[in-house]
């Protein structure tokens, strides 16, 4: 009788264990698609094989595993750190090296700690958890383009050169930094010779944007890089259409916020959203287990599926199919005054 007790009290605590990792909010029901907490990518491991400097500053790794996907240029990956910081860094390698991807990072001494993180733990040998490519910044196919990269910048648009080389398309790079010694991949930019123009900022000054200007119909202008480089881009070219951005910091102060009202409905709760405040921080009074990383809208592990309600979407990360029927709480803010989360 005692064993058979034991037995069935085993039995029980395994099957609501597993009841709950299906459910975190068991006994609510479990959602046929999680997306709440967790990033609907799925994680993929793979060994850092090479470390290097590509540039003062500047970490050069390169990963391989089978079961990386492919890719094109312009897409990034989320990394997972060791500590569980995720950050955002653009694939620089070459699409055909099935199985390899390369990343580059700058070292940001006065920055979130990140690439400080980075360059001191991922070592050659150590494994690397990230997630997926993703793109938004897709080489749109063209006769001609205008490059324009500033500093670690250069990282996607890499890759482009080679792409836009491979099709034949006239093309050329404006490629800016603040010294020639912080600049990577300067020997990998060599063999094109005459099409790329280097502006080291302390020799002759940031880089002449003359070629944007004088871009004719047809041409397509792609820029990364810092902010104020992105927006004189912006403005010195003749059809602000053609251009193409992609940015890993947020563009600026968001417009002014408004108050509103979030239900969470599988949480039965309300929480008021201050108008100075982020939804985040406003859905963490009441779940504080609800994980996030970069609070910018780049790296995704707050995407949460909003059931009604318009969203205000200020993320550079969803793709317009996401942003259908999922939000980034560190950034985004609803349309009006009420807002139902799937949470």
């Amino acid at each position: 009788m005692v064993t058979a007790a034991l037995g069935t009290a085993w039995l029980t605590r395994r099957a609501l264990k597993r009841r709950i990792g299906d459910s975190p909010l068991w006994p609510l029901p479990a959602l046929e698609t999680p997306v709440s907490g967790h990033s609907p990518r799925r994680a993929l491991r793979a060994l850092i094989v090479s470390r290097a400097e590509s540039a003062q500053g500047v970490l050069l790794l390169t990963v391989e595993s089978p079961d990386l996907p492919a890719w094109t240029p312009g897409a990034h990956v989320d990394v997972t750190l060791p500590s569980g910081l995720v950050r955002q860094y653009s694939l620089c390698g070459d699409p055909a090296d099935a199985g390899r991807y390369t990343i580059a990072i700058r070292l940001i001494e006065d920055g979130r700690g990140g690439s400080r993180e980075a360059h001191a733990q991922l070592v050659e040998g150590a494994e690397l958890e990230l997630r997926p490519p993703r793109n938004r910044f897709e080489l749109v196919p063209a006769a001609s383009y205008v490059f324009v990269a500033g500093g670690i910048g250069i990282t996607p648009i890499l890759p482009m050169l080679r792409a836009a080389t491979a099709a034949g398309a006239d093309w050329t790079l404006l490629y800016g930094g603040r010294t020639l010694d912080s600049m990577p991949f300067l020997d990998d930019l060599a063999p094109y010779g005459d099409r790329v123009s280097v502006f080291p900022e302390d020799e002759t000054g940031r880089p002449d944007l003359a070629p944007v200007s004088a871009a004719g119909p047809g041409t397509l202008v792609y820029c990364c890089g810092p902010e104020p480089l992105m927006r004189a881009v912006t403005a010195a070219a003749a059809d602000p259409a053609a251009v193409h951005l992609e940015r890993f910091s947020p563009a600026g102060e968001p417009g002014p916020g408004r108050a509103f009202t979030v239900e969470l409905r599988r949480s039965g709760r309300v929480v008021e959203v201050a108008a100075d405040e982020s939804t985040l921080a406003a859905v963490r009074r009441e779940l504080p287990d609800t994980p996030y990383s970069c609070e910018q809208g780049f790296c995704g592990t707050c995407q949460h599926r909003f059931l009604a309600g318009g969203v205000d979407h200020r993320d550079e990360l969803l793709t317009d199919q996401e942003r259908a029927d999922s939000m980034l709480l560190c950034v985004s803010r609803a349309k009006e005054d009420r807002l139902v989360l799937d949470l």
